[in-house]
């Protein structure tokens, strides 16, 4: 009895080994299945991304390839194209003016870019506070930013008016007479560099704002307790924890600068004297005036890849020191 009792305990153990083995089997097929299955649902992802995915390739990588091809190119749009290699490279290596429409460009981004970005930032810690109508504020500072540049240009030029303008009618009050703003040379590309200014720097300081409401309390909390002043949690505290947000302000300011053209074209038009005459209103001038396309694209061409070679400089100046993860 004892031996038969043996052998049923291991037929039951045996069924039971083989109905365990059989879900086990049953399950891993399902798993399978499952992963199988999820690997081949991957192709939806892509309809989602396609839209994108287009006007990437069609309103940014396939213009800058026509750009490329065309500036190997001399084509005065009513003749046929014809193919003239690396020639207009060659001419802009002893094109004057353009190199003085560069130097113009260079100037007016160093203009713009630092005081803009110390506005925003100071605008945005004082900002940065729980008082009554704040949001008014912040809100009124960026009403610049959503006007058209055209718009802009109109205004200031009667602000800027020599004899009826706003501003030296306030500078008259306290007995400065103030220049011929837009018509002097010294003095027109900084008037223009001011407008700029005084559009982008809310904009600006609404990105800063959300960076400092991203750094944790608890870190200025612990630098006060260990006896920093107001002065060194700004430096060593807030500042390095700010590089994110001021790496993105300073490498998207800098693109907007470098192209800046609607300003110009309704405060000076280029002048006087082509003081005020950046790279990107010589290359309107060139294509739309003198309708040199093909040299028109080799301006392009060189505008990107100075824009090119300025951001990734920023990308690693900012990315040994830039944190991310506050945690």
């Amino acid at each position: 009895m004892g031996a038969a009792a043996a052998g049923e305990s291991r037929s039951a153990a045996g069924r039971r080994g083989a109905r365990g083995s059989g879900a086990q089997g049953s399950g891993a097929r399902r798993s399978g299945g499952r992963r199988s299955g999820a690997r081949g649902s991957g192709w939806h992802a892509y309809l989602f991304v396609a839209p994108s995915l287009f006007g990437v390739l069609a309103f940014l990588l396939l213009p800058m390839v026509i750009v490329l091809v065309l500036s190997l190119f001399d084509w005065e749009l009513l003749s046929d194209p014809q193919f003239v290699g690396l020639d207009n490279y060659r001419r802009l290596a002893g094109d004057g003016q353009t190199w003085h429409s560069l130097w113009v460009t260079v100037a007016y981004v160093l203009l713009c870019i630092p005081l803009q970005t110390v506005l925003a930032l100071a605008l945005a810690l004082g900002l940065n506070r729980r008082v009554k109508g704040v949001r008014i504020y912040r809100s009124l500072f960026v009403v610049p930013w959503m006007a058209t540049p055209i718009a802009l240009g109109l205004i200031w030029n009667w602000i800027f008016d020599p004899r009826d303008g706003a501003l030296n009618s306030a500078l008259a009050l306290i007995g400065i007479t103030g220049p011929d703003w837009l018509s002097d040379p010294a003095w027109a590309l900084p008037a223009v560099a001011l407008v700029s200014v005084w559009q982008q720097t809310g904009y600006n300081m609404l990105f800063f704002l959300a960076g400092l409401q991203g750094i944790p309390r608890e870190l200025h909390d612990a630098a006060a307790t260990d006896g920093a002043t107001t002065a060194q949690r700004f430096w060593r505290v807030t500042l390095p924890l700010l590089n994110p947000t001021m790496f993105f302000v300073t490498v998207t300011n800098l693109i907007g600068a470098f192209q800046v053209f609607d300003t110009v074209y309704a405060m000076t038009d280029g002048g006087p004297g082509r003081s005020t005459e950046v790279i990107n209103f010589r290359i309107y001038q060139t294509a739309f005036k003198e309708f040199d396309f093909g040299y028109a694209a080799t301006l392009s061409t060189v505008l990107f890849l100075i824009i090119f070679v300025v951001t990734m400089a920023q990308v690693r100046f900012f990315g040994k020191r830039t944190t991310y993860d506050l945690s």
